[in-house]
């Protein structure tokens, strides 16, 4: 009798620690749970036009009306989040297959309220008047000002990288594109006398280059080059007999629109007297890559800096 009611007690207890193990079980899920449905909290990023965006939750799709920021997103590893494009998007080579919406300056409304976007990422230079039915459709519209400098450029990958959720990779991001354009300068250091450099991003007639506050003067400065025209400010508007006055001892040109802007420069009259000239020292380089302020901006110097003192890089 001692030994049934023994063995009795024993399954009770085993029954006992099994229903209680069951119930731990069930509040340690419900308490995972909870705590996984709580570990997303809504946040708000101010834009550059300085307005406060609530997101309650990361975007899954975005459409991008700028190609530095389709660039941004895809280094930022979320550019697969985006559906809507420029037609000028075209890097990384993924971006040529996202749906066209904007010719950059004209925005295609009805085709991005189609797309039913989480987001827009837009920004300050363009037809700013096509955003309205945007915003009456409800889609949210985060602005990001065109950057002038690599300070900027910084501040767009971390706003952007903290509106996907992704700030960590924003930082690690701006880390590496700093250790790119120093390793630059690092090299360029060495260097007795700075190239006297001519920037050229509009051709003849028109000639335009680029001066101080510019993007691409950032750009020749962390090569280690000496712009002729830094004297100017902004993007300046050029004679021919200035250039050949100034007499730079080397010519870049990012002009990609005329049959080899090259030979265009080298053939204009009077030029054949200038250093450059002379010298085969006249260079033509990639526009996208020296005039986005994106993630590439530490190729570009690096890509000015081996262009001009290629003895460095060897």
């Amino acid at each position: 009798m001692k030994r049934t009611l023994r063995f009795s007690w024993i399954a009770l207890l085993m029954v006992v620690l099994f229903l209680t193990g069951c119930a731990t079980n069930d509040e340690q899920k419900s308490t995972e749970k909870k705590a996984t449905t709580e570990e997303f909290k809504a946040y708000t990023v101010t834009d550059d036009s300085g307005k406060e965006i609530t997101f309650d939750k990361i975007p899954e799709t975005v459409v991008s009306l700028q190609p530095s920021n389709t660039e941004i997103l895809y280094a930022l590893g979320v550019g697969d989040k985006v559906i809507g494009a420029t037609d000028y998007d075209n890097y990384p080579e993924k971006a040529k297959e996202v749906e066209r919406v904007s010719d950059s300056m004209t925005i295609n409304s009805e085709k991005i309220i189609a797309l039913k976007p989480d987001l827009i990422m837009a920004y300050t230079i363009g037809d700013e008047a096509a955003l309205k039915p945007l915003e009456d459709a409800g889609i949210p519209i985060f602005i990001i000002k065109s950057a002038v400098n690599f300070d900027d450029v910084y501040g767009d990958i971390n706003q952007i990288a903290e509106v996907m959720g992704v700030k960590k990779k924003g930082n690690e991001l701006v880390q590496t594109i700093q250790t790119q354009i120093k390793d630059v300068e690092d090299k360029v250091a060495s260097v007795d006398s700075k190239e006297k450099t001519y920037f050229e991003i509009s051709p003849s007639p028109e000639i335009y280059t680029a001066g101080a506050e510019t993007f691409q003067q950032e750009i020749l400065a962390s090569a280690g080059i000496e712009n002729i025209f830094v004297d100017q400010k902004g993007w300046a508007k050029i004679a021919d007999e200035e250039v050949i006055k100034r007499n730079p001892n080397t010519i870049i040109t990012t002009v990609g629109y005329v049959e080899n802007a090259v030979n265009e420069i080298k053939s204009r009259k009077g030029w054949g007297d200038v250093d450059a000239v002379k010298k085969n020292q006249v260079y033509q380089l990639n526009e996208d890559v020296m005039s986005r302020p994106g993630p590439r901006i530490g190729e570009a110097v690096e890509l000015t800096a081996k262009t001009v003192y290629p003895q460095l890089f060897k």
